[in-house]
């Protein structure tokens, strides 16, 4: 009697919910990642087109940057084969805005704090879920000391935005927010 009342216990409500989890979860058609990425596991190839730089400011290897930073995190945190043909989802864009302008001005009426701003005009597109599919404006900007000039803090700040950057436009591809 007390075999028979074990099965019956393995088998009580909070056990089947936690088996019909487990089931409905594998039998999704969409793909899990510990970076939050969902993709469909019918999507096998990402392709990432060379970003130009359309701004009015041209920093020679920028777009060298933001595209090999887009390629890496798409390399890191999905399972996608890197295509240069034009893959099941592919990212093209260009450069819009690089700049700095004064942010606030101190007492003596100078500039007390800058702005550096990077913008890339991005277009995703998914050749199987053209839900998915984006066209969209990311800019992301640092802050840095007027004292400073730009060119002694241009390194650091740009790699910071890129990473910035290149965060957004994969969220938005993949983690659909």
């Amino acid at each position: 009697m007390a075999s028979k009342y074990r099965v019956n216990k393995i088998f009580s409500g909070t056990n089947l919910i936690f088996v019909a989890g487990i089931l409905l979860f594998y039998g999704c058609k969409i793909k899990y990642s510990f970076s939050g990425a969902s993709i469909s596991p019918d999507v096998k190839t990402v392709s990432i087109q060379y970003f130009q730089n359309r701004a009015s400011l041209v920093q020679p290897g920028l777009s060298q940057n933001l595209t090999d930073a887009l390629i890496d995190k798409c390399k890191a945190q999905t399972n996608l084969g890197v295509t240069n043909s034009i893959g099941d989802v592919n990212f093209e864009g260009e450069i819009t805005d690089y700049n700095t302008r004064p942010l606030t001005v101190g007492a003596d009426a100078q500039a007390a704090t800058n702005r550096f701003t990077i913008s890339v005009r991005v277009k995703f597109t998914n050749a199987l879920q053209p839900e998915y599919n984006y066209e969209q404006t990311f800019s992301r900007y640092e802050d840095y000391s007027s004292e400073l000039d730009l060119s002694a803090v241009e390194t650091e700040l740009s790699e910071k935005i890129i990473e910035l950057l290149i965060e957004d436009i994969f969220n938005r591809a993949f983690v659909n927010w």
